[in-house]
């Protein structure tokens, strides 16, 4: 999961989550808000006192409030206070509670971070370990006496990554041989700073798997609580150009070519109109390439100088969008041309998106559903998909 919060480097973001055999759901919740007028960022992460079912709703509560009430700038002392008395109460008068830790992420990459009772946030800069400074606020109201809110503020530097946690990370491996107190927070820090030198450029996702593998292990394969582990990683953005689609007038298509070759980063062409026209005007030779397997029988990619492949376009964009939509953690991509497409759409930050409006006629057919035929809607679909689920970065140009 993906958001650019600075056009100078790019926000990667990844939370991988295990939860003890038998339970149907998991006890952390993490949800997150991107505001794209404001380019702020909120993450939040809740654990639910316990685990499972009842665990899980009273974190929902608290992540949904938590966002909610973090987009509005409410002030955090007021948000945790409401978000304490909005928790049940169990039948013996005993408080149910959810931890929370809130990640908010500025245009200008400064970071606030408020952590009610969940591990600390680990950060590391230029290889080491990293400490902003920490502040506590108390939260409002008789009832909340003691309570405290740790807070961190600082403005992140290209390279830096931050780890977030629920408990099962830290507790990992308790009343075991090998960590009979748990991992600990030390430990893991030593852990984490050891797999960053050794991969300095360790995507979010590895680092976040390595982790929460690690504390699996630990726990010999079968986790005690619920156990999650969220990395953000600020780094150069990686930058990729899909186009589908003629110009609308043929008059622009000189036009239209050179601002795609002027393009800095990898490159796709989804439909073979749009190919001759760019290879017209770059001279350049379109190789069809004939694989013995291909995906729902669609037309076979083609190879041409200076962009990744080129396919068939809508049916071709309508398998995309499906493959991304069904999208998860545990999926698999083939070779097939819509699957070499999501790959690509997964491994860069920044997409510029062309779209040509000029009408393919043929696929004017009445019996095609009207998405289909419409490049523009399958085009949305894919961006939102793209935005919302990826946090990718998306330009969409009409020409």
């Amino acid at each position: 999961m993906e958001t650019t919060n600075n056009p100078n480097y790019h926000v990667e973001i990844d939370v991988q989550q295990k939860r003890p055999k038998g339970e149907i759901a998991c006890g952390d919740v993490f949800q997150s808000n991107i505001t794209k007028e404001e380019g702020h960022t909120i993450l939040v992460l809740s654990d639910g006192i316990g685990h499972g079912i009842k665990a899980s709703v009273l974190a929902t509560l608290t992540a949904t409030m938590a966002v909610k009430y973090t987009k509005l700038h409410t002030i955090p002392e007021v948000a945790a206070r409401v978000i304490m008395n909005a928790l049940p109460k169990s039948s013996d008068g005993k408080e149910r509670y959810a931890t929370f830790t809130i990640i908010e992420i500025e245009p200008d990459s400064k970071v606030r971070i408020t952590n009610y009772d969940n591990p600390p946030i680990l950060v590391v800069r230029n290889g080491k370990s990293f400490q902003p400074k920490e502040y506590n606020l108390k939260i409002r109201g008789e009832e909340n006496l003691g309570k405290l809110l740790r807070c961190r503020e600082f403005k992140a530097k290209k390279e830096d990554r931050i780890v977030f946690m629920s408990d099962g990370v830290p507790q990992s491996g308790l009343g075991r041989n090998r960590f009979p107190m748990g991992w600990g927070m030390e430990k893991i820090e030593g852990f984490m700073l050891n797999q960053i030198n050794r991969m300095p450029n360790i995507s979010a996702t590895k680092l976040a798997r390595k982790i929460i593998n690690q504390a699996v292990m630990n726990d010999n394969f079968s986790v005690k609580d619920d156990t999650t582990c969220g990395v953000i990683y600020f780094r150069e953005p990686r930058k990729f150009m899909l186009i589908t689609g003629p110009p609308f007038y043929k008059i622009k298509d000189c036009d239209f070519v050179e601002r795609i070759k002027n393009f800095k980063g990898k490159k796709i062409i989804c439909g073979g109109t749009t190919a001759e026209i760019i290879a017209r005007e770059l001279n350049l030779e379109v190789e069809i390439q004939h694989r013995i397997k291909e995906a729902d029988a669609l037309p076979p990619s083609a190879q041409m100088d200076g962009f990744e492949m080129v396919t068939e376009g809508i049916l071709t964009l309508g398998k995309v969008e499906e493959i991304l939509g069904n999208y998860n953690s545990d999926s698999r991509l083939e070779d097939s041309p819509p699957e070499e497409i999501v790959k690509l759409l997964l491994q860069h930050d920044s997409i510029d998106i062309i779209v040509g409006t000029r009408i393919n006629w043929a696929h004017q057919d009445p019996e095609q559903p009207l998405e289909l035929e419409l490049r523009k809607f399958v085009v949305k679909r894919i961006v939102k998909i793209l935005v919302h689920k990826f946090f990718k970065k998306v330009k969409v140009e009409y020409v």
